[in-house]
């Protein structure tokens, strides 16, 4: 028997995706434009210049700013695609083709009996929330191939194995899907894969890895969790400055190093915390390998000495997927993430200058915006611990194993 939210009509849904999408296009096309700073120039200019560099068979090895893993160099490369439109506006409308990706898929899983289309309602409210950035950064080509590993999921675990791995290799963070896969078949499969194609890139391409020692390098970005306590410090004497390092905004001075090192032992502690999770966990309902994932991400997001506007994205991708489950408990973390996007948008570009200059309307957006991540990262973390560990009346669900019979979720 269909449900009632199978019947409804998907009309508005796809209403509100057009015009939302369609504003966005403006703004990062220029016809609109909103206060601060200019968020298309990293496409038009820093990618653009990475774009000529990769042209040449090589990674841009003397540029700092290049810190990503080597298969970016595909979404960099991937306007090649459209020749006969300009380098940004081909990257502008891969983009918006990687954002209906997105939707087409969270349809699609919606149609499944246990499944809604709240899911999709997250993504198409959450995305225009952040602005122009969405569109201006690859990170919404990696979200949807994020997306696409987890609704694999149970059904194709080597498909889901191979996307975790592929998305590790363009930003890393999607490796953090696997936290709660338990077929043997999806972590063989993302260990195959990352390194046939690490392996491929390293031939393929001299300086593949380079950007691990760019990001060792990195210091405390001025919207990170940590940076609090300098934006804070400055009305108090604090002797430091706000410079561009690395290719982020970041704070130089005194006691920098000891609060980035301070945000990477969090970081440690948190995935120490994900690896007593997966020993402890017995239960693993269908929508368990979601919530692990979001709640991985939002620990590595809220933990991190970065906080970039674009990472919202990732977070607001998860907690898309989480809400395609009818039994997902990721509720009320999916909507902090959304509110949590809102002020992204306000403090960056809007209010940016106030961030930079850590007046106290900067610091109150930061302060909002932060809060909201670390409380939606400790309600996951709190939901997915209490619905895998907790003793129960019920049997103990096994983890499955290769050889059993696939059961749809």
């Amino acid at each position: 028997m269909e449900t009632k939210d199978a019947r409804r009509s998907p009309a508005y849904l796809l209403a509100t995706w057009c015009v939302t999408r369609v504003v966005l296009l403006l703004l990062v096309l220029g016809v609109y434009v909103i206060p601060g700073p200019d968020v298309t120039t990293d496409v038009s200019v820093i990618y653009r210049n990475w774009y000529e560099v990769l042209r040449q068979g090589t990674f841009p090895l003397d540029d700092v700013t290049w810190q990503y893993p080597p298969a970016a160099a595909l979404a960099i490369l991937a306007p090649a695609l459209l020749p006969f439109l300009s380098y940004p506006h081909a990257f502008f409308a891969l983009a918006f083709l990687a954002d209906l990706v997105v939707l087409a898929l969270l349809l699609r899983s919606a149609r499944r009996p246990d499944r809604s289309r709240r899911g999709a309602w997250v993504w198409v409210a959450g995305v225009p929330l952040l602005g122009p950035t969405v569109y201006a950064r690859y990170d919404v080509m990696v979200t949807a191939v994020a997306v696409a590993a987890l609704l694999a999921g149970a059904r194709h675990p080597r498909v889901m194995g191979a996307l975790a791995a592929f998305g590790a290799l363009l930003k890393v963070w999607p490796a953090l899907l696997l936290a709660g896969a338990v077929r043997r078949r999806a972590w063989v499969s993302a260990a195959v894969t990352g390194a046939g194609l690490a392996a491929a890139f390293a031939l393929w391409m001299p300086g593949a890895f380079a950007f691990l020692t760019f990001q060792r390098e990195r210091g405390t970005e001025v919207e990170s969790l940590g940076a609090l306590v300098f934006h804070v410090a400055r009305h108090f004497g604090w002797s430091g400055q706000v410079l561009l390092n690395y290719g982020s905004i970041e704070f130089l001075g005194p006691y920098v190093p000891e609060v980035s090192a301070a945000a990477l032992a969090l970081t440690a502690g948190a995935f120490g915390w994900l690896l007593l999770w997966r020993l402890k966990a017995r239960r693993f309902p269908p929508h368990t390998l979601t919530d692990a994932a979001l709640t991985a991400v939002l620990l590595f997001t809220t933990t991190s000495r970065v906080i970039s506007p674009q990472y919202l994205v990732w977070l607001i991708g998860l907690a898309a997927v989480c809400l395609t489950h009818r039994a997902s408990r990721m509720t009320t973390p999916a909507l902090l993430v959304l509110a949590a996007s809102f002020l992204t948008l306000l403090e960056f570009p809007i209010g940016f200058v106030h961030v930079v200059s850590s007046d106290w309307y900067g610091i109150t957006l930061l302060l909002l915006r932060n809060t909201l991540l670390t409380t939606a990262t400790l309600l996951a973390a709190h939901h997915l611990w209490r619905t895998t560990t907790s003793p129960t009346t019920t049997p103990v669900q096994p983890l499955p194993t290769d050889r059993e019979t696939r059961v749809s979720p």
